[in-house]
């Protein structure tokens, strides 16, 4: 009995140092998706605010996103999905600061009360344009064509994350983006890595952003993914930025 008790505490010990073996042998795609788990787990990033405006954004990408403005220093950006109008404000803070006659075109289906407080701001008032209407309803996508004609082009698509949608984005969006420049398409963990949180449970696992991404470059030579930009390792945006090279 003794002997069988001493056996069982030896391998419940050779079993604990496997697991803590295991632990440390982690490879780093596992330590960055178990941050990315624990990250989307916690929802701190539904209080980030820039300039006291809610801002939805992944700290890492919207770092990533500020050294592609720079780089570009487009003439517009283009962004779908506005909210409380926080990321259109960042972008048009930043673009102040390489373009000073740069604008930031945003749209949204619906023009929210807290929007007000974003118009408040100077920085809204001399560099935002508010378009209200789908991003992919033929008259909205007729109105940027109209005008980012003949402008350097950079798109952000942060509206709604389903495969079909985002496609459908791409498809109007990117003959807009001058070469060297960038369509980013946010949020491609959500349906494929983890679940639309916001919408019902029956569609959490709707196919996201990332299978539109895939079939969009499907054959396509004028867009590549900037892996490069994936730099801080940890991005809700993966193989979402994607470079015009042609």
């Amino acid at each position: 009995m003794k002997r069988a008790l001493v056996a069982a505490l030896v391998l419940v010990l050779v079993v604990l140092n496997l697991v803590q073996w295991r632990r440390s042998r982690r490879s780093d795609e596992e330590v960055i998706r178990s941050f990315q788990q624990l990250f989307v787990a916690r929802k701190s990033i539904l209080s980030n605010k820039w300039l006291g405006i809610q801002a939805i954004q992944h700290p890492f990408d919207a770092w990533v996103t500020q050294e592609i403005i720079t780089e570009v220093k487009p003439d517009v950006i283009v962004e779908t999905g506005t909210l409380w109008g926080g990321s259109a404000v960042l972008w048009a803070t930043i673009l102040e600061q390489v373009n000073p006659e740069g604008r930031v075109i945003t749209i949204d289906i619906a023009e929210r009360p807290k929007l007000d407080l974003a118009r408040k701001l100077p920085v809204w008032q001399r560099h935002v344009e508010f378009l209200r209407g789908s991003s992919t309803a033929p008259e909205i996508v007729a109105e940027v064509q109209k005008r980012v004609k003949g402008k350097k082009t950079l798109v952000i698509f942060d509206s709604l994350h389903t495969k079909e949608h985002v496609l459908n984005e791409l498809k109007a969006y990117s003959p807009m983006v001058t070469v060297g420049s960038y369509v980013i398409v946010q949020d491609t963990h959500l349906g494929d890595i983890v679940p639309h949180w916001y919408m019902a449970p029956k569609d959490w696992w709707t196919p996201g952003p990332l299978q539109a991404v895939n079939a969009f470059l499907d054959g396509n030579d004028q867009f590549q993914v900037d892996a490069s930009r994936e730099h801080m390792l940890a991005t809700f945006n993966h193989k979402g930025f994607l470079k015009r090279v042609r």
